[in-house]
């Protein structure tokens, strides 16, 4: 494959330098589901468009499912991005916060394998790194207010 998805992640991240916003303005809803640091670390862009490589290439690699018009956010290593309607909704960067960990947990190159390749075996709902990250966020969502942590390892 001649497109390189790691240097199209950082070159996207590198883009959006000046609009991310730090997850730690999250953390009087978050602590104790995520650590402070990662609250620190983990930022999200909020924007129109969701990054994506280009259509070609996503064609190619047979993730069109991933260019769905009713997407609302993408993670990009430790940066996501969400579209405006959802930018208020907990429940979206919870889940979005999952996928900064998988990311974390995995390693770049080994999350992006990993996860094309359960889209394209399973389906984006049913890939077990969705699954897992719906999981969590339906455990937060039931009750918000009992703590849990989750450490980069409980999910994957």
């Amino acid at each position: 494959m001649t497109f390189d998805i790691i240097s199209w992640v950082n070159e996207t991240n590198l883009a959006h330098q000046k609009q991310r916003h730090s997850c730690q303005q999250l953390s009087a809803h978050f602590t104790g589901f995520f650590s402070i640091e990662l609250l620190k670390q983990a930022s999200f862009v909020i924007t129109n468009e969701l990054p994506c490589p280009p259509a070609t290439v996503v064609s190619q690699l047979g993730l069109s499912q991933l260019l769905s018009p009713t997407a609302v956010g993408i993670t990009l290593n430790d940066i996501y991005y969400l579209k405006p309607q959802v930018a208020g909704q907990l429940r979206v960067h919870f889940h979005e916060l999952i996928h900064v960990l998988q990311w974390q947990a995995l390693g770049p190159e080994f999350f992006i394998k990993r996860y094309m390749s359960e889209v394209i075996k399973y389906s984006y709902r049913q890939a077990p790194l969705e699954v897992t990250a719906y999981n969590f966020e339906d455990k937060f969502i039931a009750d918000p207010n009992s703590p849990f942590l989750i450490v980069a390892k409980d999910t994957i």
